[in-house]
């Protein structure tokens, strides 16, 4: 008990630091107290890692990664940037604009880097495009992305964007983050096989050697909630340091990308900095005679006075009003492209509140939805648009896998041969590589048993760009099969006359026997049946296996898969494949792609391909191009390189690094090259945690420690391949610089900010701290009825804040059932804080109630804590909120107790709302949707039961009737439906009613609406669902046809979800 209260401690600020439980202290607080940073949700929003030197190429074979003329001339004279030795800090006699530091002259200005972008792209056929005429957040923000990768024409475009972000306003003092940071974008669209290679040219045409520099994709994943958009994709690191975002546009607008764009990113003043080595973004060289200081110095200082302190929230919150309605109008005007930039102006409104600090968690979602409903009206009245005009821009093509080759009979094979099938991809994340490995490892074996292919050894192995498996003494051919059939019984397998019937004529023919040859035998009952034999002679190997492995690769499952130049998905694009037997090729289709003899090495190699003779010669081809195929051995390579790299700087790798960082840093190299590198020493008066986590978490940087475990001012960070060691290592030392200078920055503004005043979860940590210290004490000891009202009483007369002593008596409420419930922001966030550690660590440790006994008061407990959140409305992400108070304890909790937990609580929760006066039915229906939310589901549980008690008068019977027949029609044949609705098949006009009304409606569905409005939404759909089912006859014989139908009443079926389940209530 002596370590309960740092426990609870530590989870109240686990539970601050989880972004899905964040809305939980929003709610309890206020965004402008709470101390936690209200982000924006858009990209390069935080301009942290920037300062760097990038020396201009080492080696002569340096090469441009891209085919025409006229991009190797705009990569043809690098630019030798500047001495790798950057002074660490701007000397305070530089001027405030920016004037005093010059450094890195021979490198690109900041002008000279766009228009070298712009040629290099332009060469590759982008239309240069301009910056919007209105702030945005992002270069995908402007219509030349957003709009244009919707639908299927072809685009290719690039453009510079300032991106405007008021909630990274600091007033030009921060050297990293501006609230107008300047991003360089690219649109590809279709993906056009080599965007990777494109990039990596773009760099080089900047005067950059990729081949010295350690660049590499680290997965990084977007999406942007208010315009219904997502991807997947990279971060671009150089020397450790982010210069680009990498994205495969997914959807847009809430619509599927029927043709996946390509997005970069280019985060200018980053790449600038890195490549002046300059350590503040007001030094950078804007021209030859002016520095970006000079340039935007004083438009930073006052537009952050602005966003931070002078913006009215009445005003910004009329306009969003206003922008909102205008973007009504002109939707219903159909005017898309206008209606856009309403939507971009009311954005920005949002904004500039979120960064006052104006927006609570409610008024956030609302405003998300009213954001993301006009996204998704303005992609589909585009899309309409642009069909209307017949895609003037051109479709672009389906790409289809060549033609099946000839499989030649070669050289005489011999009886067994090894085997390797290799997968070829862009980066992947390291979870997927490790999910591909163990499906691989369970499949293979029995591909080759189901295709009576005996082998050897196998070995699945996986890097960051590719998937391999590796076969030994594979038979180079199937053997024949020969086994005795059953037939039909002997007295039905002859005619009168002794001649076979129809049914031994049919039996035979079927399995490949003459009926001459059958023979009949008596089973054990002793009835006759002719028995035959089938005979199946043995294919090649090279024939089945060539036909099988493109489902094998295709079968692979992700977490979240993607698609980028054909209707194939994977976790990441698949650029090549290998498959040899033997010497023979195996040239099996996957997508557009088929197999060779060919594999890829590093990037930064003179020969970035090599064909290999045959299958035994891949390993060796690998690990003489300096690549390490074996995770294991990697790993293995890279801990002990670590702990010398470590020795050398006279401390050691502490062993907890070998864990969960180890085996990632493992996961994103092919061929490590370990490396130290040292930071200034002043920076070790961050506290330690700080300093680790910086490491760790956002760079992948092993902290070094001296014997009694302090930390030293030295680092290790592995590179990937070969790369200019003191380049990597200047470059490292650099974006952690920067990091630390961030830390440093917030660091002196929180201890310059009474604690107090930072938000209430101070309260409630101090609270933390002293809750149920009072079960020490005498009289607590003697009555135990006193506990919380003596630890307040205590509390007090040792001069603790009020706020503080009443949260410690809040701590321990309710008691009982009927009694009062916390109601102070830090109380109830210490009561549930507690209750949650007490209802995972003995779920943990095995201690969960039976139904005959409850010895540790669990059911009261979490009873309790669901009294307190739904008493207060406070949203808390149950499940979050478990695994936050599950990575604390002490003890391992498994993905099963933590799920355990959710259940117990959640019927606890049920338990609740029935006893409070709500049917069990409704209760159901909303805890199936909204579950995760206590709060959130006992609303809606309460607003369905008004709408159930109002009967056959009220929306909801007539919304339930006309939901019902959808959801019964197409449960069960999801598989069957089309992937999407094709108004060109429909053939009634209750179909195109019906399609016209859904799509209005859905527009105004979000998950978080109240029941109320969710009924008032959707009640306009009634009519024509039932004239629908009145005039159409969905399952139909034409199959197209009836596809698109069940596709529609899939559309219609889903208007449910994330609201309430219908299929709960009485009478659906």
């Amino acid at each position: 008990m002596t370590t309960r209260p740092l426990q609870l401690h530590g989870l109240l600020y686990k539970l601050s630091e989880c972004k899905s439980c964040r809305r939980f202290l929003y709610t309890l607080v206020g965004p402008a107290r709470s101390g936690i940073p209200s982000k924006s949700k858009q990209r390069f929003g935080q301009q942290r890692c920037a300062a760097g030197t990038l020396p201009g190429p080492h080696r002569a074979h340096s090469r441009c990664r891209a085919a025409s003329g006229a991009t190797q001339s705009a990569a043809a004279a690098p630019v030798t940037a500047h001495d790798p030795s950057p002074n660490p800090s701007v000397p305070a006699s530089a001027s405030s604009n920016g004037t005093g530091a010059r450094a890195g002259a021979g490198a690109l200005t900041f002008q000279e880097a766009v228009a070298r972008l712009q040629q290099y792209w332009a060469a590759q056929g982008c239309a240069v495009w301009l910056p919007h005429n209105s702030e945005v957040g992002a270069g995908t923000m402007n219509p030349a992305t957003f709009l244009r990768v919707l639908g299927p024409e072809r685009w290719r475009v690039c453009y510079v964007e300032p991106s405007v972000r008021p909630d990274d306003s600091r007033y030009g003092e921060n050297p990293n983050r501006l609230q107008q940071h300047t991003q360089f974008q690219v649109i590809l669209k279709p993906d056009p096989g080599n965007p990777q290679d494109l990039y990596l040219g773009s760099l080089e045409a900047l005067g950059i050697d990729t081949c010295a520099h350690d660049v590499r994709f680290v997965e990084d994943n977007w999406e942007n909630p208010a315009l219904g958009a997502w991807g997947l994709g990279w971060e671009v690191w150089m020397d450790g340091q982010e210069v680009t975002q990498y994205t495969y546009f997914q959807q847009a607008g809430g619509q599927a990308l029927p043709v996946p764009a390509v997005e970069i990113t280019y985060g200018l003043e980053r790449i600038l900095m890195a490549l002046q080595g300059v350590t503040h973004f007001r030094d950078i060289r804007f021209t030859a005679g002016l520095t970006y200081g000079e340039m935007l110095l004083q438009n930073e200082y006052e537009m952050s006075c602005y966003n931070m302190d002078r913006a009215d929230v009445a005003s910004q919150r009329q306009l969003f009003t206003l922008f909102q309605q205008e973007a009504d109008r002109l939707l219903d005007a159909r005017l898309p492209i206008p209606a856009y930039g309403q939507l971009l102006r009311l954005s920005q409104a949002f904004n500039v509140l979120d960064a006052r600090g104006a927006v609570g968690v409610t008024e956030r979602a609302t405003c998300f939805a009213a954001m993301r409903g006009l996204a998704r009206r303005v992609a589909q009245l585009w899309l309409e648009r642009r069909e209307e005009l017949g895609y003037p821009l051109g479709q672009a093509p389906a790409l289809a896998a060549p033609p099946m080759p000839r499989l030649s009979a070669g050289e005489p094979a011999p009886a067994a041969a090894d085997l390797v099938v290799e997968v070829g991809c862009e980066e992947l994340p390291p979870a997927d590589a490790d999910a591909a490995v163990a499906q691989l490892r369970e499949r293979v074996p029995a591909l080759l048993a189901r295709l009576r292919l005996s082998h050897g050894a196998i070995a699945v192995h996986s890097t960051p760009r590719r998937l391999a498996v590796s076969v030994a003494a594979v038979a180079t051919s199937q053997p024949d099969v020969e086994e005795s059939v059953r037939g039909p019984p002997a007295k039905v397998a002859f005619g009168a006359d002794g001649a076979p019937s129809k049914a031994l004529t049919g039996f035979c023919a079927k399995i490949g026997a003459d009926p001459a040859g059958v023979e009949a035998r008596a089973d054990a009952k002793g009835v006759e049946y002719v028995w035959a034999t089938r005979r199946e002679p043995g294919r090649p190997a090279a024939e089945v296996l060539t036909e099988e492995l493109g489902a094998l690769v295709g079968g692979l499952v992700f977490g979240r898969s993607m698609r980028w130049n054909s209707e194939v998905t994977f976790s990441r694009p698949v650029r090549w494949l290998l498959a040899l037997h033997g010497s023979r090729v195996l040239p099996f289709a996957f997508g557009p792609l088929r197999a060779g003899p060919s594999t890829r090495l590093l990037r930064s190699d003179m020969a970035a391909e090599a064909q290999l003779a045959d299958a035994a010669s891949y390993l060796p081809r690998l690990e003489a191009a300096g690549i390490t195929l074996c995770a294991e051995r990697r790993t293995s390579d890279i801990w002990a390189g670590a702990q010398a790299a470590a020795a050398a700087a006279g401390g050691a790798v502490p062993e907890s690094a070998r864990g969960e960082l180890l085996s990632e840093v493992a996961a994103l190299v092919e061929a490590p090259t370990v490396l130290a590198g040292s930071f200034d020493a002043a920076f070790l008066a961050l506290p330690r945690e700080v300093l680790v986590t910086v490491m760790r978490k956002h760079q992948r940087y092993f902290p070094v420690c001296d014997a009694e475990g302090a930390l030293l001012p030295a680092f290790v960070t592995v590179a990937n391949g070969p790369v200019d060691v003191p380049t990597v290592r200047a470059g490292s030392e650099a974006v952690l610089r920067a990091r630390f200078e961030d830390a440093q920055f917030f660091h002196r503004a929180d201890l310059a900010t009474p604690l107090e005043a930072m938000h209430a979860a101070a309260t409630a940590a101090t609270a933390a701290r002293l809750a149920r210290a009072d079960l020490a004490s005498a009289l607590v000891t003697e009555m135990t009825a006193l506990a919380g009202v003596m630890g307040r009483h205590y509390a007090l007369a040792e001069g603790q804040p009020p706020e503080v002593a009443q949260a410690i008596y809040e701590s321990v409420l309710p008691r009982q059932a009927g009694d009062e419930l916390p109601r102070s922001p830090a109380g109830i966030l210490v009561a549930v804080a507690d209750r949650l550690d007490s209802l995972v660590g003995l779920c943990a440790a095995g201690c969960m109630p039976t139904a005959s006994a409850d010895p540790f008061g669990l059911r009261r407990s979490a009873y309790g804590m669901l009294e307190a959140l739904v008493a207060n409305n406070v949203c808390l992400d149950l499940p979050a909120a478990v695994g936050a108070a599950a990575d604390l304890q002490a003890v391992a909790t498994p993905p099963e107790a933590r799920a355990a937990v959710v259940e117990f609580v959640t019927r606890r929760l049920e338990q609740l709302l029935v006893d409070g006066g709500c049917c069990v039915e409704g209760v159901r229906a909303a805890l199936a949707e909204r579950g995760a939310d206590p709060a959130l589901a006992a609303a809606t549980a309460r607003e369905l039961q008004l709408e159930l008690d109002a009967g056959a008068e009220g929306r909801l019977p007539r919304v339930m009737a006309a939901l019902a027949r959808p959801t019964r029609i197409v449960r069960g044949k999801e598989a069957d439906c089309a992937p999407a609705v094709d108004e060109a098949l429909f053939d009634s006009p209750q179909e195109a009613q019906l399609w016209k009304a859904l799509r209005g409606v859905r527009g105004n569905v979000d998950p978080g609406m109240s029941i109320a409005a969710w009924l008032q939404a959707v009640e306009p759909l009634v009519e024509p669902v039932d004239a629908f089912f009145h005039s159409v006859f969905v399952m139909c014989e034409d199959a197209a046809v009836r596809a698109n139908r069940l596709a529609l009443l899939c559309e219609v079926a889903a208007l449910p979800r994330g609201v309430l389940d219908l299929a709960q209530l009485p009478g659906f």
